[in-house]
């Protein structure tokens, strides 16, 4: 029967699409990453999913005129920018995010950051909360990309690690509702890095700021 039990607790999780995985995730289910670190760490989905707080406002102080949210999952900050009156657009790859923004009366669109965005070259500032820095594994890559979205003297607010941890890319998967997500390439980028980063990608950094213990880097085009 010891042996039964055991077999049954070492049955792996059912392989599902990071979205799907991540879909459980906004609906409440616990979510646990594993690979980011030695071993797995909850995602805070309770700060994520939450109303934007007094340490989120002061980070949407960073960002001028229209902004565009990378990676918006659901919708806080998005909201919260179109609750000051600023045009505000969140794109996100999980159906859910969208949705969720959605309801919040933010406006969102099921977008890849590499797809076509609506307002290309036209947005004053882009926005990567919550560590978005990291999406698909490539800094470099992602902070071209959204170098291209925004106008020439535009900027983009980037959420990084704390100083003192170092950069680095890895393979992950989330795991929430029974189901893990199948791999998915993800980067950590510190205070320290991301000023090298931003210069290999045609941008300076312009400032940075810590609003109750996370640090963002504000980043404007090389002209």
């Amino acid at each position: 029967m010891t042996d039964q039990l055991n077999r049954v607790e070492q049955v792996e999780p059912v392989t599902q699409p990071f979205s799907t995985v991540f879909a459980y995730a906004l609906q409440g289910h616990p979510c646990a990453v594993i690979g980011l670190d030695d071993a797995p760490s909850v995602m805070p989905m309770d700060a994520w999913t939450r109303v934007a707080d007094e340490h989120d406002q002061s980070i949407l102080d960073l960002c001028v005129g229209p902004t565009l949210d990378v990676g918006c999952g659901p919708g806080r900050m998005t909201a919260a920018l179109v609750e000051r009156g600023v045009v505000a657009l969140g794109i996100d790859v999980v159906r859910e995010a969208v949705g969720q923004t959605l309801q919040r009366g933010g406006a969102a669109l099921q977008l890849d950051v590499f797809d076509t965005v609506p307002g290309e070259g036209r947005w004053s500032t882009a926005l990567l909360a919550d560590g978005n820095v990291g999406i698909g594994g490539d800094p470099i890559s992602l902070l071209s990309r959204v170098r291209e979205l925004i106008e020439s003297r535009g900027r983009i607010v980037v959420e990084v690690a704390a100083p003192g941890v170092p950069a680095k890319t890895v393979w992950a998967t989330i795991e929430a509702g029974g189901a893990r997500s199948s791999r998915f390439r993800w980067a950590v980028v510190g205070l320290d890095d991301i000023g090298v980063l931003a210069a290999r990608a045609g941008l300076r950094l312009v400032d940075q700021t810590c609003h109750g213990g996370r640090w963002v880097a504000v980043l404007q085009a090389v002209t």
